[in-house]
């Protein structure tokens, strides 16, 4: 579609309202450009500052007055410095994991003629399909120095418990496995929408694929690939499952997992927990700041303009066995292991290692049960209901955000893009708390419905959304909106036409990403559901705190058949969206 197709001609009224001069053309614009932001601004402002003021009030002001005694008791602790290592160690650790596989996946699938690409898209998303806890426990039944079944199979070469899930290289391990999808899709967009010119140009004069691919083609996704980086590390840094449920038990302590312990007594020390979650949101504004001066930069990175051109696919030639090799090993190790582990336990009453009286014992008993609770039936509708809303409203909210702040039509962008990014500091059991104490205080009869879950997934969501639009729009040259603009096109209708189609391949990887961690987050709906209103997280933790690792599995099992059929929906809706080749 050539862009005078996407202009409305011009017509009598048109011609008529040019005649009464330049504020006549202008004043459209205007209004509808600065009342978007406007609404925008006031939204993003609700969702991000009310529960950071919360949190701040129930940290400084715990008895109705102002003290410091609260970050005293907090930050005297003896085990402070440990817990500080571990949080920074567990997380710059899980993100460079996470960054060299996911980029690395996003670009032989993204550009290359790699092998099995199918499989390789499928073992890249597999690991946010599954929940966290499901996640982390499906490892345990592989990696547990007592039960964990790869122990059990290399105990006659290399004795027991030669492998320890309970570790921090366990963590480190399990987080980044989990954590690399989401790198995957940012990346895969950037890579998808980026010009091969100065590719095929460096191909050309000799240079060998290996150094163009680190030479050229990495520092032209330099911004996409510092987001990521951002997302990744505060998102490890913030994580709550792996800590609890593989560091807590092995005396390796951090602050998510801290904050747990502290929220988890009775009663349960609001303050305590507040203290070490003003600590991660100081750890969020430096990281603000850091891609606020990226962004500054960000214009020499555009690879989308009036010119057209056709994405290529780079040969890989003599490694093209060894990427498809290494895309094998990857699928069995993130995705095949734990899925089987998770159908093995499905099919017993009670776990048990991998045996041949274990196999005699299996039945379809957990899933008829499965079907059979209405709990589980209603957990399913709220989860889809909730995780589709809250992706296409998330989504469409900052992919205003994304245009306001990169292209700096407004005054105080850098201020609304921190604002939407401070939610990804708060943990979500915070984030929880908070909510909950300014809901029951205001006369909004929210509480107890699905829709209080809603506000709290939009907020959670937010900086993500944010992260995927804003991308986009790094790739998006302003030529094209401008050309719109000098045709007469309105700002509403050149964003709907032009930019909107653009970023289509950003927004689509974003709201895959947030319905498939929307199904799974735990932290806020933890805290915020009502009798009756549970969601699949809700439900999957409530098991586990029973022990029911059987019906567990078995619902994790259907989780990811279902979620399994909406990512090969996105990709087969994606493949038509973009730039395409001819």
């Amino acid at each position: 579609m050539s862009l005078t197709e996407l202009v409305p001609p011009r017509t009598p009224v048109d011609q008529a309202e040019r005649g009464r001069g330049h504020r006549g053309l202008r004043r459209p614009n205007f209004s509808s450009e600065f009342l978007v932001a406007g609404v925008v601004v006031v939204v993003v402002a609700f969702l991000s500052l009310v529960p950071v003021i919360y949190l701040l009030a129930g940290t400084f002001f715990p008895r109705g007055s102002f003290t410091l005694e609260v970050f005293r008791e907090a930050y005297s602790s003896s085990i402070l410095l440990d817990m500080a290592k571990n949080s920074l160690v567990y997380s710059i650790g899980a993100t460079v994991l996470a960054t060299v596989v996911g980029t690395g996946l996003a670009y032989l699938v993204a550009r290359t003629d790699v092998p099995m690409k199918g499989l390789a898209y499928a073992a890249a998303l597999v690991p946010m399909i599954i929940p966290g806890v499901l996640h982390t426990i499906a490892w345990i039944f592989l990696g547990s120095p007592q039960i964990g079944a790869v122990n059990k199979l290399v105990e006659p070469l290399l004795g027991p418990g030669f492998f320890n899930i309970f570790s921090m290289g366990g963590m480190i391990f399990v987080e980044g496995i989990h954590m690399a999808p989401l790198t995957f899709l940012l990346m895969f967009a950037a890579f998808k929408n980026m010009d091969p010119a100065l590719e095929e140009a460096a191909l050309m004069s000799g240079s060998k694929p290996m150094a163009v691919f680190l030479r050229v083609t990495l520092p032209l996704v330099k911004p996409a690939l510092a987001l990521s980086t951002l997302i990744l590390f505060i998102r490890a840094f913030a994580s709550f499952e792996v800590p609890a449920l593989l560091g807590q038990s092995s005396g390796i302590w951090v602050f998510t997992s801290r904050i747990y312990f502290a929220l988890s007594g009775y009663p349960a020390d609001y303050a305590t927990a507040g203290a070490y979650s003003v600590l991660m949101l100081a750890v969020l504004a430096a990281f603000t700041v850091w891609q606020a001066r990226l962004n500054k930069n960000a214009k020499s990175y555009q690879t989308i303009s009036g010119k057209g051109f056709r994405p290529s696919t780079v040969p890989l030639r003599g490694f093209r066995r060894i990427a498809g090799a290494g895309v094998l090993v990857y699928f069995v190790i993130s995705s095949l292991l734990p899925v089987l582990m998770l159908v093995y336990s499905s099919l017993l009453g009670y776990y048990a290692p991998p045996t041949l009286s274990a196999f005699g014992r299996m039945g379809l008993e957990n899933y008829v049960e499965l079907f059979m609770s209405p709990t589980t039936v209603s957990a399913f509708t709220n989860s889809i209901l909730l995780a589709v809303g809250s992706a296409t409203i998330v989504m469409l909210l900052t992919a205003v955000i994304a245009w306001l702040v990169v292209r700096g039509r407004i005054r105080g962008g850098a201020v609304l893009n921190g604002l939407a990014m401070v939610p990804i500091g708060i943990p979500g059991l915070i984030l929880g708390v908070a909510m909950l104490f300014f809901y029951l205080r205001v006369p909004l009869p929210i509480y107890g419905t699905l829709l209080i879950l809603l506000i709290s997934y939009v907020t959670v969501f937010l900086p993500f959304g944010l992260s995927y639009a804003t991308s986009a729009m790094f790739q998006i040259s302003a030529q094209l909106e401008e050309s719109a603009k000098v045709s007469g096109a309105s700002w509403f209708y050149l964003f709907r036409r032009v930019t909107l189609p653009l970023l289509m391949p950003g927004l689509l990887a974003g709201w895959t990403f947030i319905v498939l961690v929307a199904v799974r987050e735990l932290g806020a709906s933890l805290l915020l559901y009502s009798p009756g209103d549970e969601v699949l997280s809700v439900v999957i933790w409530q098991q586990w705190s029973d022990g029911r690792m059987g019906q567990l599995s078995a619902l994790g099992v259907v989780m990811i058949a279902m979620l399994a059929l909406l990512v090969a929906g996105a990709r087969k809706l994606g493949a038509n969206v973009g730039v395409q080749s001819p």
